[in-house]
């Protein structure tokens, strides 16, 4: 029987030393995270953007073998990232422009991958480091064009819908009426925010399947985002049918937060479903 062959020392010391260095560059954005977590930005960030580091730390996991297996090498071009990529954190931490601080991270991360495995590094991973950039978040020019008619359409909608099937419900605004109560839809149950991450997890999803098609590829990342408006309302209506019939104690209270997890459920199905669809209706050559 052959003998396993066994990493050579070196490359299990230039290993550990990259996780070394990755956790230490993770500490040295602490005060970023601090901002982003409990900053201005909280009220923005906390939930859905903690979801998305979730799922980009589980792929960078997913991919860990692979990497060290890559030989070790450090591109001069790599020390040139990294040194731009710290030069943008300090300009942005300096600043105070937490956007240019976020993308700096992203830069740094890929750029110390690069000084220890080379540009081939990035390849695995791609995606993880695509996934990253949803975190950080819209130009606020942006987010308060297109939050209010977001806002405005899905209240619309769930309005008629608990209207249709018989509850005492109306509309005015993104304030609406149900009974005895009223509640306002915040940009945080239907906003842009929301609809950015749930495409973020859509994308995720098409990464996942692996599908050669860029047809079946391209339907589902354009199908997210009427996904993720009916995700939404769905949502609301569930705050609105539980705060109707329990009370406005329990609508606003772990209620709430449940709804969060019952939106990307929803997402999730619709875009399982969507894709079972797709896999029916489009010629072979384009389904697979």
């Amino acid at each position: 029987m052959a003998d396993t062959p066994q990493p050579r020392p070196g490359a299990v010391l230039r290993d550990r030393s990259l996780l070394l260095v990755l956790l230490g560059l993770l500490a040295l954005f602490v005060p970023s995270y601090v901002d982003f977590l409990y900053g201005p930005w909280a009220s923005e960030s906390r939930g859905h953007e903690l979801l998305l580091l979730a799922v980009t730390a589980w792929l960078f996991h997913r991919k860990g073998d692979e990497l060290a297996a890559l030989p070790s090498q450090t591109p001069a071009s790599g020390i040139a990232l990294l040194v731009l990529g710290l030069l943008a954190y300090v300009f942005g931490r300096t600043q105070q422009y937490l956007r240019i601080e976020l993308i700096a991270l992203v830069l740094v991360l890929a750029a110390t991958l690069v000084c220890f495995k080379g540009w081939r590094a990035l390849r695995p991973v791609w995606f993880a480091f695509f996934l990253l950039l949803f975190i950080v978040p819209l130009p606020y020019s942006l987010v308060i064009k297109l939050t209010g008619p977001l806002q405005a359409a899905v209240s619309l909608v769930a309005a008629k819908l608990m209207s249709w099937v018989g509850y005492p419900a109306g509309r005015s605004g993104v304030v609406i009426t149900v009974g005895q109560y009223q509640l306002l839809v915040a940009e945080a149950c239907a906003g842009l925010h929301t609809m950015f991450t749930l495409e973020a997890m859509g994308l995720l999803y098409t990464y996942l399947m692996n599908y050669r098609s860029w047809v079946r590829n391209a339907c589902l990342a354009v199908l997210v985002l009427p996904v993720s408006f009916v995700a939404n309302v769905v949502r609301v209506v569930i705050l609105c049918l539980v705060t109707y019939h329990l009370g406005d104690a329990v609508g606003q209270g772990a209620v709430h937060g449940l709804a969060g997890l019952v939106l990307f459920a929803v997402a999730l199905a619709l875009i399982g479903s969507l894709d079972r669809l797709l896999g029916a209706v489009l010629p072979a050559r384009f389904a697979a």
